[in-house]
C-alpha cells in the first residue's frame, strides 16, 4: 500500500521507507506538512505516518488529509516525547496510534500492519507479491512456492521478499543487515550467512530452477534470474544505483 511519511529527518524517512519497503509497501516521504497536503490533493495514499513535531499543529493536518482521502485513513503519529500527556494529546487530536522513537523494525511493522487491516479488512486480507512460482502473502508472512506452503521464520520470509524486491542488484551486507535487523543487536556476520543458506535452501534458490542467489566477493549478495544453461539475463545483470 502507499503510504506518505511526513518528518523532516531524513535518515529517519529513509530507515522508515527501507522497513515498510521490505514489507512491500510504497512511501512518499516528505519534509514540509504543505507537501503531504499538495501531493494527496493529486494522489492518493491509504496511510500517514506523521513525525508530530514536523506536523505541529497535528490536528489541523489530520482534518485536512482526513477531508481529502476519507476518515478511515489510518494515521500513526512518532514522538520523540515518552510522557503520557504527550501521547493522549497526540491521540486527541485523531491520530489512531502513537510511536515513541527511536524506531524499531519489528514494533513499526506490526503497528503499520494492524492499522492498515483495521481500514481495510478487505484489502490487506488479500495482499500477494509474486515473483513467478514465488509468491509473497505480505500481512500473513506466508511464502508459497508453486502454491505449496514453505516453512520459513520472519526473518527468512523477509530476507527472500528483500532479494527478490532487487533481483539482478547487488546488496551489501549492510543494506541486508539494516533492512532486515534494522536496530536490533550488532550480529556476526555468520549469523546472516546463515539465514541467506537457508533461504537459498529451503526456496531452491538453484540456477537449475531458474534462479541464482550468490555471494558477491567482500560486498554482499545477489539474486539472480537465469535461463537456460545457468546464464544470467542481460537485464538482470545490468547494474543499478
Amino acid at each position: 500500500m502507499k503510504i506518505a511519511v511526513l518528518d523532516s529527518d531524513l535518515q529517519q524517512t529513509g530507515q522508515i521507507s527501507q522497513i515498510l519497503g521490505s514489507t512491500g509497501h510504497e512511501c512518499l516521504v516528505f519534509q514540509e506538512p504543505q507537501e503531504l497536503l499538495q501531493q494527496i490533493r493529486k494522489d492518493a495514499c491509504d496511510m500517514l505516518i506523521l513525525d508530530w513535531q514536523t506536523a505541529e499543529p497535528g490536528a489541523g493536518l489530520m482534518h485536512e488529509a482526513r477531508a481529502l482521502l476519507g476518515a478511515q485513513l489510518p494515521v500513526l503519529m512518532l514522538t520523540n516525547y515518552v510522557t503520557e500527556d504527550d501521547i493522549v494529546a497526540g491521540m486527541d487530536a485523531g491520530a489512531n496510534d502513537c510511536m515513541v522513537k527511536p524506531i524499531r523494525r519489528t514494533e513499526l511493522i506490526a503497528r503499520v500492519q494492524a492499522l492498515l487491516r483495521r481500514a481495510y479488512p478487505d484489502a490487506c486480507s488479500s495482499e500477494q507479491i509474486h515473483f513467478g512460482p514465488y509468491q509473497f502473502e505480505v500481512r500473513s508472512g506466508r511464502l508459497l512456492v508453486h502454491g505449496k506452503p514453505v516453512d520459513v521464520t520472519h526473518k527468512e520470509f523477509d530476507l527472500a521478499l528483500l532479494f527478490f524486491r532487487h533481483i539482478g542488484r547487488p546488496l551489501s551486507r549492510a543494506f541486508i543487515h539494516e533492512s532486515v535487523w534494522s536496530r536490533e543487536a550488532e550480529m556476526v556476520s555468520r549469523t546472516m550467512d546463515t539465514h541467506v543458506s537457508r533461504v537459498r535452501n529451503k526456496l531452491s534458490l538453484r540456477p537449475e530452477n531458474g534462479y541464482r542467489l550468490a555471494p558477491v566477493y567482500s560486498y554482499g549478495y545477489r539474486l539472480e534470474k537465469v535461463g537456460a544453461g545457468g546464464k544470467a539475463s542481460e537485464r538482470e545483470c545490468a547494474p543499478r544505483n
